[in-house]
């Protein structure tokens, strides 16, 4: 092990590589018709992402996936302009320096804010799969962890506003597939969640864990009416009952009795999730590895959580990268929960890339990938088969 230890830094000490390119990829899918899913943000009709590559000069490329924000075309805009200027020709391993210069020149004044945390998000993803690749280790080998089994819920854009019946009966399906807790989109009147919410418990085994999701859509007269009903049905969680900012509301909320919020889907960097502790709102921390800043960031929110015997339950977004990414930092850190089962019914950006992201096991638990890197190769005629489509993703 020593000297395995010496030559390894034997080799760090001549590494001279150097980031030559970056490149982000706006991609698009139109959602089929009659098959979307309504939340409380809206109607699916499209989905978007950006890919990010990273090219080095001894031909090592990194993959990466950025939130589209709504908006991909200015997210990839970002990435190939300024972020380029920025990073070109610094060296792809030192993933913290890179970070460190964007967030001085990007986030913390006169910068593109948000916007800029989902791009930077997508670019440290592809440094460590550089990183994995030139080392040939995956990710969780390089973060300090373990190839253990995570549990997994069945999530993603499903389980929406839907019949009671026919949403009773989706939920039973997953289930059958390996999943032992599932979560269900709510923020629709209230009386319309609670017949979603009685039926699917009345449907599935009692041991199956029940999280309901408003999509930031209740308002503190909701929520109110809302909780009791959801601690009496055995409710895990309400996943982000009102818009990030509205601390207040989170606040006031927590006092309507004693069940348990879940939020971090839109909150960015460590600093926002520094907020959620001070004010002592959630039970279940939602970082997603595409937003909130890369898998260097994420470590830091987990670390930052685990203080709290706050769990890390990361939000999934669209493509493999993402979902490979979030295993790889569960499989990495003390304070590990969920993993976010992507269980949308049209997905090419899970299905259509040459490694499948994750494989749920009898027993509904994932594992991170053994190959070097992400552990997802992106085969660029995928990228030119989903070329981007502009207009809204949600209406």
């Amino acid at each position: 092990m020593l000297i395995n230890y010496i030559i390894n830094l034997k080799s760090l000490k001549s590494i001279k590589m150097k980031i030559i390119d970056i490149k982000a990829f706006p991609i698009s899918f139109k959602v089929p018709e009659g098959t979307g899913v309504r939340l409380g943000i809206g109607l699916a009709i499209k989905r978007d992402a950006v890919l990010i590559k990273v090219s080095t000069d001894e031909g090592i490329t990194g993959w990466g996936e950025a939130h589209h924000g709504r908006c991909p075309g200015a997210i990839a805009k970002l990435v190939d302009t300024t972020f380029k200027e920025l990073i070109v020709g610094m060296d792809p391993l030192s993933n913290i320096h890179i970070w460190e210069k964007i967030y001085k020149m990007q986030l913390s004044s006169h910068g593109m804010g948000y916007a800029s945390t989902m791009a930077l998000s997508g670019l440290d993803i592809a440094l460590w799969d550089i990183k994995g690749k030139y080392f040939n280790a995956p990710i969780y080998k390089l973060l300090g962890g373990s190839k253990k089994k995570i549990p997994s819920y069945a999530g993603g854009i499903a389980l929406g506003w839907q019949d009671p019946l026919s949403l009773g009966e989706e939920a039973l399906f997953h289930i059958s597939k390996g999943y032992n807790a599932i979560k269900l989109r709510v923020g629709d009147k209230v009386s319309e969640d609670f017949k979603r919410v009685a039926q699917v418990r009345k449907v599935i085994p009692k041991e199956i864990e029940v999280l309901v999701d408003a999509n930031t859509n209740y308002t503190l007269k909701d929520a109110q009416k809302a909780m009791p009903f959801y601690e009496d049905h055995k409710i895990t969680w309400l996943e982000e009952p009102f818009p990030a900012m509205e601390f207040n509301n989170y606040r006031k909320a927590k006092s309507y009795g004693n069940l348990s919020f879940a939020a971090g889907e839109n909150h960015f960097t460590r600093y926002e999730f520094s907020r959620l502790i001070e004010d002592d709102v959630i039970s279940y921390a939602q970082p997603d590895v595409s937003k909130a800043g890369g898998i260097t960031e994420l470590i830091r929110i987990a670390n930052l959580m685990s203080g709290w015997n706050i769990s890390i339950n990361p939000h999934t977004s669209l493509t493999g990268i993402n979902m490979v990414a979030s295993i790889h930092i569960l499989a990495s850190i003390d304070n590990g929960g969920f993993f976010e089962g992507d269980v949308t019914s049209f997905n090419p950006f899970r299905d259509d890339m040459n490694e499948v992201p994750f494989k749920i096991d009898k027993e509904g638990y994932v594992s991170p990938s053994e190959l070097p890197g992400i552990g997802i190769n992106i085969d660029e005629k995928f990228l030119a088969k989903y070329p981007l489509i502009d207009g809204p993703c949600y209406v």
